[in-house]
């Protein structure tokens, strides 16, 4: 198998702001030759797919300014520096939906657009819910939403559903229960 690595020759921030970081990489390609990568260093991040014992998945609706659209979603936030995955998704099932996990199962891990940016997504199944509500970022403003898992699939094939962690959280949950 051949060696398809690229290497770094130079890094210059071009943005460093409060979430993300942008920055303009040289690196050598493997035939020896040099291309210009644009890379965003993110935190990494937590989503939940929250399963309720009726079998309804919480999903929360918010305005998400860069796609200019209301999105259905699975409940997600940002890691804190040095956060455990599996504390930042119960602080965040807390700030988002009002419910901390009794157990939190990992479905698996995936990064968003590996070709621009760093950000990996851990992505779990949350079960044995209990009403346990934190007070949640100040400026984020979003609906909680209950549907039936098997409804949350249909939207999700219809297309209605187009965000990226929420198709594999939902896809993932139903076949972790059968679906």
């Amino acid at each position: 198998m051949s060696d398809l690595h690229e290497t770094t020759v130079a890094s210059e921030p071009a943005y460093l702001g409060r979430l993300v970081k942008v920055y303009v990489e040289t690196v050598q390609l493997p035939d020896g030759t040099q291309a210009v990568r644009e890379i965003v260093r993110h935190p990494g991040a937590v989503a939940m797919v929250p399963l309720l014992p009726n079998g309804d998945v919480v999903l929360v609706r918010q305005y998400r300014h860069a796609a200019g659209d209301l999105l259905l979603e699975i409940p997600a936030g940002t890691l804190e520096p040095g956060e455990d995955p599996v504390q930042a998704a119960a602080r965040e099932l807390q700030e988002e939906i009002g419910y901390s996990p009794g157990k939190l199962e990992r479905l698996t891990s995936e990064y968003t657009a590996p070709g621009y940016t760093t950000e990996l997504i851990h992505i779990y199944l949350a079960t044995e819910l209990v009403e346990s509500r934190l007070a949640g970022d100040a400026d984020e403003f979003l609906e909680v939403v209950r549907l039936p898992l098997a409804e949350a699939l249909r939207r999700a094939e219809r297309g209605d559903l187009p965000d990226g962690k929420t198709l594999i959280g939902l896809l993932l949950a139903a076949r972790r229960m059968g679906m």
